[in-house]
């Protein structure tokens, strides 16, 4: 087994694009996926002639574009299902909106994966909240199925289960998941492993990461550097060989400073030594 090892790195207006290529390079790692949440990057045309320029510049492969969209959002059980992703009806229409900018401005820049989470989609089918979801799913999968473009869904707000459902109720074929290692943990939502027997063929990218269940009702579980939690990574890269997984593993650690550079290298000693094992 030998998938490239990337690196997640969320785009601002100020960020030194070359300098966080260099950065990420120089720890041995061969691509990114570009992490943005400020919607008017989408629309300044400067914004994607600064990365095409910096990518042809630099060769440096980016291998998805992770698309944040508008309004409010609370990474938690409580206020979390009211304001995440495309299944609160609030928000829901602006964010669509949102997503086929960002289409638009990943075909300025090279880029055909686009990621999001979707929300806490509901288990069930016949929920307004379901198929509103699936209804603006659609024209935005649609939308971006028309320049070549592929849309993975982040896991982890919704079980397996529901993530497969939602994928087939939507239809299209340029539909695929964005694997993360940890978020089904801290969600409380599946065993990483064990969810690869469900929705595993849709697997197209991942992030790299590990975490632990919540221990309360109210909050998520905590992310954890990689091999420290409960996701089993060994576990997860045998059945990802299994499936024939040719993507990469990009690695997310969610804090910053010197002990993010710290875990992201452990990370990918992990990994590298994961890869070994398995050949």
């Amino acid at each position: 087994m030998n998938n490239p090892i990337g690196v997640l790195i969320t785009y601002k207006k100020t960020t030194d694009l070359r300098e966080e290529f260099k950065k990420a390079i120089d720890i041995g790692l061969s691509s990114c996926q570009l992490c943005v949440w400020d919607m008017d990057i989408y629309t300044d045309e400067k914004y994607a002639a600064e990365i095409k320029a910096v990518l042809e510049e630099t060769k440096f492969n980016v291998t998805a574009l992770w698309a944040g969209w508008g309004g409010p959002k609370e990474w938690n059980f409580t206020c979390g299902p009211a304001t995440i992703g495309l299944v609160p009806e609030s928000y829901r229409y602006d964010r669509m909106k949102d997503l086929i900018n960002a289409s638009d401005f990943a075909e300025k820049v090279g880029i055909s994966k686009i990621v999001s989470h979707a929300g806490f989609i509901p288990e069930d089918p016949a929920h307004p909240d379901f198929t509103g979801t699936v209804a603006a799913l659609r024209y935005v999968v649609g939308y971006m199925k028309k320049k070549g473009q592929y849309f993975l869904f982040e896991t982890g707000q919704e079980t397996p289960v529901t993530m497969l459902r939602t994928i087939q109720a939507i239809g299209h074929d340029n539909l695929g998941i964005n694997f993360d290692t940890a978020n089904l943990i801290l969600y409380g939502k599946a065993n990483t492993r064990d969810a690869l027997d469900v929705f595993g063929k849709y697997v197209m990218e991942t992030h790299i990461k590990d975490g632990e269940y919540p221990t309360d009702g109210l909050s998520l579980g905590k992310e954890v550097p990689a091999g420290q939690g409960k996701a089993n990574l060994p576990a997860v890269f045998a059945k990802l060989k299994e499936l024939g997984f040719s993507g990469t593993f990009t690695i997310e650690r969610e804090i910053t400073g010197e002990q993010q550079i710290a875990d992201i290298i452990m990370a990918r000693d992990l990994i590298t030594g994961i890869m070994k094992e398995l050949d």
